[in-house]
Formats: C-alpha cells, sequence, structure tokens
C-alpha cells in the first residue's frame, strides 16, 4: 500500500486584510493576540485543505514578533503544511505586513502550529507532505528539528500540569 503524498502547495492559504483602529494596542500597533488568533484560524485551513478531515489545534510554537503592525499597514496571513506525522501537521505561519503608502513590506510575526486530524473525534491518518521550493524544504528541516525538541518541551508541560493540578487539590 502506497501512501499518499501531497504537495506543501496544496495547503496553501493567502487572507490578507487592513488594519483599523480597533486593532490597535495603547501602543498604537496590532494586538499580538489578534495576530495569534488570525495564525490559528488560517493554520487551520491549511491543515484541513491537507487532510480533508476536521482538525484541531494541537499546539502553538512560541510566536516571533519580528515587526510591529500599524494602522498604515495591510497585513497579509500564508500558511501551508510542511511536515507530516501519523495524524498530526506541522503547519508554518508568516504574517507579512505591507505600508499601505510607501509598499514596503516586512515579515510581521511567524510561528509553526500543530495540528491533529479527526475522524469520530479520535485521530485519524493524513497524507505525506512534499516540499517542492527551496522555502518549503528549509521550512520543513527546521520543522523536524523543532518537532524533535518539542517532546522535551511536552514533557515538561505534563510537569507543570502535575505540580498545578496538586495546587488545585490542595485548594478545594
Amino acid at each position: 500500500m502506497t501512501v499518499e503524498q501531497i504537495p506543501c502547495s496544496v495547503s496553501r492559504v493567502v487572507k490578507s486584510q487592513h488594519i483599523f483602529p480597533n486593532d490597535l494596542n495603547n501602543h498604537y500597533t496590532l494586538f499580538g493576540g489578534k495576530i495569534v488568533a488570525d495564525m490559528d484560524m488560517i493554520a487551520s485551513l491549511s491543515a484541513t485543505k491537507h487532510s480533508r478531515k476536521p482538525c484541531v489545534t494541537a499546539s502553538i510554537d512560541y510566536v516571533d514578533f519580528i515587526e510591529p503592525v500599524t494602522e498604515e499597514d495591510f497585513i497579509s496571513y500564508e500558511s501551508f503544511v510542511v511536515l507530516t506525522g501519523k495524524s498530526s501537521m506541522i503547519i508554518f505561519v508568516k504574517v507579512i505586513a505591507e505600508n499601505l503608502i510607501t509598499g514596503v513590506k516586512r515579515i510581521a510575526a511567524t510561528s509553526f502550529l500543530t495540528f491533529v486530524a479527526l475522524e469520530d473525534g479520535k485521530p485519524a491518518t493524513v497524507p505525506k507532505v512534499v516540499a517542492q521550493t527551496e522555502e518549503e524544504k528549509s521550512l520543513q528541516a527546521i520543522a523536524l528539528e523543532r518537532k524533535n525538541n518539542k517532546r522535551t518541551q511536552i514533557e515538561q508541560s505534563k510537569s507543570v500540569a502535575k505540580i498545578l493540578s496538586k495546587t488545585l487539590r490542595s485548594s478545594n
């Protein structure tokens, strides 16, 4: 039996929007939380396009906020699957800000998000992803390195949860 292989480009999604005053914080830059929420939303579209199954967010790697986004900008989110496991997919999201007056573009933020495909509420097998461009191949290598390091982070998170659970039980 051969495993289905799908190019990264099949899952590519792009979303652009204008920045409005109600999107800004007290520093007159776009709320970081809005960027993260929009990253999660667009990554979910890429995960679903790749797997053609309902998907849930399993984790969001740290988000690197590289350049501020202001009201003079419009913002574009671009996402695509760069690495797959049995039921998981790592989606890379880049956020590009473009000044509407000058046309200058800059990378505003990046992140890797992990999604799991579901069938009947349980993890489901996903097709393998194939990186074709140099950008995709580079990001796939970075995602693989991060995935290997993530196992340690997950164990640390479980330890923290265990400590916090003890605190919760003792406060009841």
